[in-house]
């Protein structure tokens, strides 16, 4: 091999190392790399070694950009409220692991086999946050499995993923016949999956890890008081406690029922809900935040519990009342707290014990914390006033939308139509619908810039960069044409070395570079071997996007990495099982269904 091959080598052990071993952020680890290697190719003058231009003209891969996009489309539904309104009656509430892995999975991966894989990640991953919180299941028990399962479905259809499409054109232009049809591959990849999601449900318990969150919600020792209002148009109305999801929230209580006067202070979980029920919570910050966000339940209408700043400019804050605050001594109603101060009070928080009664009827005492919905302007106005002593704003909050949830779907439905037609691409849809998010006012335009997540951007940009170094450098080329001069001419063994070629390239240069690098050696070795070229094409397909053991062997992998608070060593944990059950799985089958004569 040249000394580039060998250079790059070194640079992907390098990798595997410091990511198996933790000794940075992902995205930092490969930046480092992708720079020495990029320096390395400009010092040297080498055409084999990608230059810094070449290395950065990978920003601008449109499949990159189409997940970044896809983030603002996100954003849109999730502060519309719109993918609980599709997914909650589907998902339910799981009592335990296993069954929110199976509510997950089966639904992810029927859409994948129709939809591109990645954004139906990026739709469920707020899904599954959802689920974590109110079952108070580890995300890393999720996210990585339903990553898996979008791979999973796209492996089934020929326009699954773009994977599947790439090799089929190119199948179509060497054969000369019209490629595969729609469920070709589904006769192979389909016994894989169900085996594979088997796998999953069966040994994940010792196969994934159980991290807890960095900020426990037993933590924070306060307890808020809160009321909410089941609303008239909501979807709640006629439901039980335990069916509308109120009874094992995390972090918080249901205390009691204020209906027509009359307070019910034993609440079962069988208590139907009515139109106007106050209803009264006691529970932590982060519990009461994600309370205001529940589709059907809508704060008090009551003049001194209302703002008049348009949704887009609420703000939650944290405020500790001092001994000199002027409404000290008198109820929240009667004091005219709304008046005063143009905010709403929404919980009240006195040390660790519960306050009886309504939010207006509560008098305020020095060292109450009050947490209030306000305008982005309130921080300011208070910032050297004595009525309080601390001033805080709530991460991650804006008011839910709920009324803009049916336009969000239907812009999501529409991406979805017209990407799966081909009438645009995938990045034209996506930006189509992320645009149109932000001007129907689903989300903001600061909200749409939030949402981007740029390290994970970087990190697939820098995994990209070390694909193209590997592949120009002739690494993969000298590896490839060597396993398949060892095997002979026995068509089992050289659809072994195929596959098994696909599945380390996918592993290290992502799915369409393997798939572009190894179906012409496959080609060429069933043309040799005078064999029909299906069982290899079936192949390259499956293993090109079976690359599970590793978080840049496919896209939708490393979108699951921060939010499942993922290590490296966890992927090769669930990763490497999974690819032994697809290369077995389809080694087996490819030739029964697809005979090599």
């Amino acid at each position: 091999m040249p000394w580039e091959a060998w250079l790059v080598l070194v640079a992907v052990v390098v990798v595997f190392w410091a990511l198996l071993r933790n000794w940075g952020p992902a995205d930092a680890v490969l930046v480092l790399v992708v720079t020495v290697l990029a320096l390395a190719g400009e010092l040297s003058g080498s055409n084999r070694l990608p230059g810094f231009s070449a290395m950065v003209s990978k920003m601008g891969d449109s499949g990159l950009i189409a997940v970044g996009v896809l983030f603002v489309v996100v954003a849109g539904l999730v502060q519309t409220g719109a993918m609980s309104l599709v997914t909650k009656p589907l998902l339910g509430n799981p009592r335990t692991e296993q069954a929110a892995q199976l509510r997950v999975m089966g639904p992810v991966t029927l859409l994948s086999c129709f939809l591109n894989n990645t954004p139906v990640v990026a739709m469920f991953m707020p899904v599954v946050d959802d689920i974590c919180k109110r079952t108070r299941i580890a995300p890393s028990s999720l996210y990585l499995p339903m990553a898996y399962a979008a791979t999973f479905g796209g492996m089934c259809t020929l326009i699954g993923t773009s994977t599947n499409l790439l090799v089929n054109n190119a199948y179509r232009k060497v054969s000369g016949t019209d490629g595969m049809r729609m469920f070709d591959l589904f006769w192979v990849a389909a016994p894989g999956s169900i085996a594979a999601i088997a796998l999953v449900l069966l040994c994940s318990r010792w196969l994934l890890p159980r991290r807890k969150p960095a900020i426990q919600l037993d933590a924070d020792p306060r307890q808020y008081t809160t009321e909410m209002v089941v609303s008239e148009s909501g979807n709640l109305v006629g439901k039980s406690v335990e069916e509308a999801g109120l009874r094992n929230l995390p972090g918080l209580y249901l205390l009691e029922i204020e209906r027509r006067g009359e307070v019910l202070a034993a609440v079962t979980r069988r208590q139907r809900l009515e139109a106007h029920d106050r209803l009264v919570f006691v529970g932590l910050l982060e519990s009461v935040v994600d309370l205001l966000k529940v589709r059907g339940l809508e704060r008090s209408q009551e003049p001194a519990f209302t703002l008049d700043a348009p949704a887009a400019r609420r703000r939650l804050i944290e405020v500790v009342v001092s001994d000199r605050c002027p409404l000290v001594g008198t109820n929240i109603r009667e004091g005219k707290f709304r008046t005063t101060y143009s905010a709403a009070v929404v919980a009240v928080a006195r040390g660790g014990s519960r306050i009886e009664g309504k939010i207006g009827d509560i008098v305020l005492k020095a060292g109450d914390t009050l947490l209030l919905e306000t305008d982005e302007d309130f921080v300011t106005r208070q910032r050297n006033s004595n009525h309080f002593v601390l001033i805080s704003g709530v991460e991650n909050y804006q008011p839910i939308r709920h009324d803009r949830a049916w336009v969000a779907l239907l812009i999501l439905l529409a991406m979805v139509v017209v990407a799966s037609l081909n009438w645009l691409s995938l990045l034209a849809a996506a930006l189509l619908s992320a645009s149109l998010m932000v001007a129907t006012q689903c989300c903001s335009l600061s909200q749409a810039r939030q949402a981007i997540d740029w390290p994970l951007l970087v990190t697939i940009a820098a995994a990209l960069g070390i694909g193209e170094a590997i592949s120009s450098s002739g690494l993969a080329q000298t590896v490839a044409d060597n396993c398949i001069r060892l095997v002979g001419g026995d068509p089992w063994l050289v659809l072994v070395v195929v596959y098994l070629l696909t599945m380390i390239f996918t592993e290290l240069i992502t799915n369409n570079a393997a798939a572009i690098l190894v179906f012409p050696i496959a080609w060429q070795a069933a043309s040799d071997l005078q064999v029909s070229p299906l069982p290899f094409v079936v192949a390259v397909c499956i293993a090109a996007s079976a690359g599970f053991a590793t978080p840049f062997g496919y896209q939708t992998n490393l979108m699951v990495y921060g939010p499942g608070g993922y290590k490296f060593s966890d992927y090769i944990r669930l990763g490497v099982p999974l690819d032994l059950i697809f290369f077995i799985v389809t080694v087996l089958l490819a030739p029964l269904v697809f005979p090599f004569k």
